[in-house]
């Protein structure tokens, strides 16, 4: 007679929390957080191309070498990068998959249309869409600088220069950054929810802190393309 070696394997603590619909949502509100507290720093670091193209220049060239010597030229950067590939795809796929959760939950439309939601909650799903194609094209324009025609390596400030020395780098980089200042309103607001921050109180706080982190954010970085567009930085 064989012998039957099957084993039954519970799937593990980190498997259930994420196939269920509460961590899948803890999953995109951590994964949210790493990339909001990344979009801060950047978006101060954009600033600086304000202190003229020295300063810049010399900022972006910093940042390839933070922690050496222990960690080796660009490391940091790396290490940075998969990070924040990490948060991305994380919030991704969890969208995602909430999202068709959402839909199987009631395969029937609503014989009424209402607008059960603000303006920015109806539009987290396209404003996702928006910003992940953003994401792609920014890469292309001034990390490999594939349609950046007038960009030269080496030279950070004069290719943000030539990105929004045209028409089309500004429209992409504007409506991209409006729908940035969208998704963190509401989306800052669902994380608070979502990891229990939204005590009785404190609702008033969070919800004002929401929209002056999308405002200062979405102003912070359109002020680039605009200052190149009126020729306050050249």
């Amino acid at each position: 007679m064989a012998l039957d070696t099957r084993t039954d394997r519970r799937p593990s603590f980190t498997g259930l929390l994420w196939h269920s619909t509460v961590g899948k949502k803890t999953a995109m509100a951590v994964s949210g957080i790493v990339m909001l507290l990344y979009l801060v720093v950047h978006m101060l670091g954009n600033l600086k191309i304000f202190f003229g193209a020295a300063d810049f220049d010399a900022y972006a060239a910093w940042l390839r070498t933070i922690g050496e010597p222990f960690l080796h030229h660009e490391w940091f950067l790396w290490i940075a990068r998969v990070v924040l590939l990490a948060a991305v795809l994380t919030h991704a796929v969890a969208a995602y998959q909430l999202s068709r959760r959402d839909i199987a939950a009631r395969p029937m439309k609503y014989s009424h249309k209402r607008h059960r939601a603000s303006y920015a909650t109806r539009t987290m799903r396209w404003g996702g869409v928006i910003l992940g194609l953003f994401l792609v094209w920014h890469i292309l324009d001034l990390t490999t600088l594939t349609v950046n025609p007038r960009a030269a390596s080496g030279h950070p400030y004069a290719n943000v220069v030539a990105t929004f020395s045209t028409w089309y780098g500004n429209v992409v980089y504007i409506v991209a950054m409006l729908a940035l200042g969208l998704h963190i309103r509401h989306g800052f607001w669902s994380a608070a929810q979502t990891l229990g921050a939204n005590r009785p109180g404190r609702d008033r706080v969070l919800k004002t802190t929401a929209n002056l982190l999308a405002l200062l954010l979405t102003v912070g970085f359109v002020s680039v393309p605009v200052a190149v567009m009126t020729g306050l930085v050249s």
